[in-house]
């Protein structure tokens, strides 16, 4: 019991359900309780243990379906039929027939098939042209080697009966390979296939931006999705531990002066910890959108984290986009952005003028202003005078460049003029870089 759970858990985690170590000990007692016998309780019991949302409960629901039940070429009419016929007097090619014979089930089958691939080690499969070799390795482990012998021997004669017992001797071969290859195709659905697309996608999580295909586009949605999941429930943990405070002796003390200094009420010292609150502020022209996308995807999945955030994209001029973004699907809110606010020549010194003049009210001493772009102006004013304001007025001013270091400065680039008025400067190339900057953003927080 605990290996199926073990498996079945961890071709949950594959498939992206977060099931903890308490959860999975949860999950052990709950199939104690109810066992085997009845697979919708189990299924339901399992569910309600291991799937904390309704996306992680229809992942749990399909692997359970996938993992708890036979390959689907079990109850398929058109496998391989082997016909019964007398036994050959080799004890191990009789027990291969057993195990074949339509009159005595196919339980045995299925549970044979099953261990032998639990010793060869089949859910360590990876990729789909493995089949083959884990197929070979499972025949070998029940012993085929004899039959195959056998039957090799039987096709060299001509006699009605040694033709009439390869016949039967084939159809047992080839429903035995036939059963086997299910199974692993099922182990590789359950095991192989999510860990190379998990593979696939860190590979993409790493790569630039600009560099990415259409492939690694779908790929970086749920990548960034979980990106988000595990920073929001990192910083709602540390706000949750911060919130509980230091022991205050002597307010304690004070408390309970009425109880001969007993400490029954207790006082602790509350450190007080602002909400984040980030300005959002990306250059969204042509040499900047991919990673403006990313960004925005980001920051819009931490919600639960940052609770106070406006967005602002500019080319030309700066222009407030956290209305799309909030009420149309982000793609479409996405290409409504790059329409309406990517034309015209970029105009960094402009985008200072419209936030001060329009939005300087939103940010103050708790604000973290993130900035998104290459600095490259079209040799424009600057208006390094408004940015230096801008970052006496914040908490922080972390700008994300697209561009690499050894490009700062070069041609109509303001990056070396930027970088000593902001709080930290850092080459914002992939999407794990974006990870690394907005949680080193919400640690200004902690």
């Amino acid at each position: 019991m605990e290996g199926s759970l073990a498996g079945f858990v961890r071709a949950l985690r594959l498939a992206g359900v977060q099931a903890s170590t308490a959860e999975t000990i949860d999950a052990a007692h709950a199939m104690a309780l109810v066992g085997f016998a009845d697979r919708a309780s189990l299924k339901a019991s399992l569910g309600v243990v291991l799937a904390k949302s309704a996306e992680e409960k229809s992942i749990h629901d399909r692997i359970f379906d996938l993992y708890f039940s036979l390959p689907v070429s079990i109850n398929n009419e058109a496998q391989p039929q082997a016909p019964s016929g007398e036994r050959t007097g080799d004890p191990v090619i009789d027990a291969l027939l057993d195990l074949t014979d339509g009159r005595k089930g196919r339980d045995a089958l299925d549970a044979a098939i099953r261990q032998a691939a639990a010793r060869i080690g089949v859910d360590e499969i990876r990729f789909s042209s493995q089949a083959t070799f884990f197929v070979r390795q499972i025949l070998a482990e029940l012993g085929i080697a004899p039959l195959e012998a056998r039957l090799l021997g039987l096709l060299s004669e001509t006699s009605v009966e040694a033709q009439a017992q390869a016949q039967v001797l084939g159809a047992a071969r080839d429903l035995l390979q036939h059963q086997a290859r299910a199974l692993v195709e099922q182990r590789f659905e359950l095991f192989g296939k999510p860990a190379t697309e998990n593979f696939m996608t860190e590979v993409a999580v790493r790569r630039p931006i600009g560099r990415m295909g259409p492939p690694d586009i779908e790929r970086m949605k749920v990548a960034v999705a979980r990106m988000a999941k595990r920073l929001s429930a990192k910083h709602s943990q540390r706000r949750r531990i911060r919130l509980q405070g230091q022991l205050d002796f002597r307010r304690t003390l004070r408390a309970n002066a009425g109880h001969d200094g007993v400490p029954i009420h207790l006082s602790f010292k509350h450190k007080r910890r602002d909400k984040p609150r980030l300005v959002v502020v990306c250059d969204v022209s042509g040499s900047v959108a991919a990673h403006v996308r990313f960004l925005l995807l980001f920051l819009y999945a931490l919600h639960g984290t940052v609770t106070d955030l406006r967005s602002f994209g500019f080319s030309h001029r700066l222009q407030d986009v956290a209305a799309p973004l909030e009420t149309l699907p982000f793609d479409d809110a996405m290409a409504l952005i790059l329409r309406e606010v990517g034309g015209g020549a970029t105009d960094y010194g402009q985008a200072w003028v419209d936030l001060r003049n329009q939005h300087w009210d939103c940010i103050d001493r708790r604000t973290t202003v993130l900035v998104l772009g290459d600095g490259r102006s079209n040799q424009t004013n600057p208006r390094l005078d408004i940015f230096a304001e801008l970052t006496e007025r914040a908490k922080r001013v972390v700008w994300l460049c697209n561009e690499p270091p050894v490009r700062w400065g070069s041609g109509d680039s303001c990056m070396l003029q930027y970088r000593p008025l902001c709080t930290h400067v850092t080459h914002c190339a992939s999407a794990s870089d974006l990870e690394r900057a907005i949680d080193e953003a919400l640690q200004a927080y902690a």
